[in-house]
């Protein structure tokens, strides 16, 4: 056995200028952004990552590919070891996001152009730490929650301003009943009703939030839950206060009081409603001050859709969620909710062993 010389195919390439290599690192990055794009990221989350990338080229004042894992440690360690956990969290994965681009794509013509073998610089002893799952939200009892709603609709028949109080109202009850996110309600259309659809009428949610940053994602949201008695009770009462055409195109299933230029009711904010379900809580249930807001509505939703027997894929449908290990993080037990179902499981299995005994 002889042993043979091995030659490179690939071409060897002469060291480059700053101008040359000022280039490809434009054309490398607008690379990034065209690949994150084909990806189905939204426009907000590739913005939000080149941003965070350029943060980090203008500091090290470099090409990004040559950052060590040094330059890593004076970076978290001193430059960002003040900032925000979210802040530290972010730059760190978009800085792993891009140099796994540029190991995929162009670890080798970077090496040939300037003899830098790429290797991200943020490693297992660097990495920013922090929570990755959200905090726990044990949400209220269903005799808390009903208490809530009963109070809150008594106000209406004394309220200063019956319409936008009702309104909130309804917000409010569409996350409770279907888990609406407060976005989510305050982008509905009044089209976006189809009461012909299926056995209960479905809500068109057109502004779902995607998964990892992918954009909108539509559903249909069955008018189950009470959903549809609340919906009905404001579209035929309540929405005519407002003084909008319910004819126009895109208008709005949850108005605001402001008009705009040309006279057609605004859509409302998502801060009026959430200030609105904060001091509905201060009122009603003072336990619950400045912890009941919209999320937590939808882990309520969740876990009653749960306890009257839906199944996890029909809950997750109606969330929204992309994985049905996000909607098991929505599902909160409350008193002996495990206990009982421990005991019914023992039940089955004595039952099972009378049925081999003579």
């Amino acid at each position: 056995m002889s042993l043979s010389v091995v030659r490179d195919l690939r071409e060897a390439r002469a060291p480059v200028g700053p101008e040359e290599l000022a280039e490809f690192e434009t054309d490398v990055l607008a690379g990034f952004v065209l690949a994150r794009a084909a990806a189905s990221l939204s426009d907000a989350t590739i913005s939000s990552e080149v941003i965070h990338i350029e943060q980090v080229r203008a500091w090290l004042g470099r090409p990004l590919w040559s950052m060590e894992p040094a330059d890593a440690d004076a970076y978290f360690g001193q430059v960002l070891r003040g900032a925000a956990k979210g802040t530290r969290l972010s730059r760190a994965q978009a800085i792993k996001t891009y140099f796994l681009f540029l190991e995929l794509r162009h670890k080798i013509e970077i090496h040939q152009l300037t003899g830098h073998v790429v290797e991200c610089p943020i490693d297992e002893m660097n990495r920013p730490r922090g929570q990755k799952d959200a905090a726990l939200r044990i949400p209220p009892s269903a005799e808390q929650i009903t208490r809530l709603f009963a109070d809150w609709r008594e106000e209406l028949a004394t309220c200063r301003k019956f319409a936008p109080t009702a309104r909130n109202y309804t917000a409010a009850r569409l996350m409770a009943e279907v888990g609406l996110r407060v976005n989510e309600a305050r982008s509905l259309d009044l089209a976006d009703i189809k009461w012909e659809l299926g056995r209960f009428g479905k809500l068109h949610v057109r502004l779902g939030k995607g998964a990892r940053g992918s954009g909108p994602r539509e559903r249909m949201v069955p008018l189950i839950n009470g959903a549809g008695r609340t919906l009905r009770w404001f579209v035929e009462d309540v929405w005519s206060h407002f003084g909008d055409d319910h004819t126009r195109h895109g208008v709005p299933l949850l108005p605001s009081e402001r008009k705009n230029a040309d006279g057609t009711a605004a859509r409302v904010g998502t801060e009026a409603l959430r200030t609105a379900l904060a001091e509905a809580a201060a009122r009603h249930l003072p336990d619950w001050k400045e912890k009941l807001t919209p999320h937590v509505l939808r882990h309520f939703c969740a876990s009653q859709l749960y306890f009257a027997g839906m199944d996890l894929i029909a809950i997750q449908e109606t969330l929204g969620h992309a994985w049905v290990a996000t909607t098991m993080k929505y599902i909160h037990v409350h008193r002996t909710h495990i206990e009982e179902a421990w005991l019914a499981g023992q039940q089955r299995a004595a039952d099972r062993l009378k049925g081999l005994s003579p």
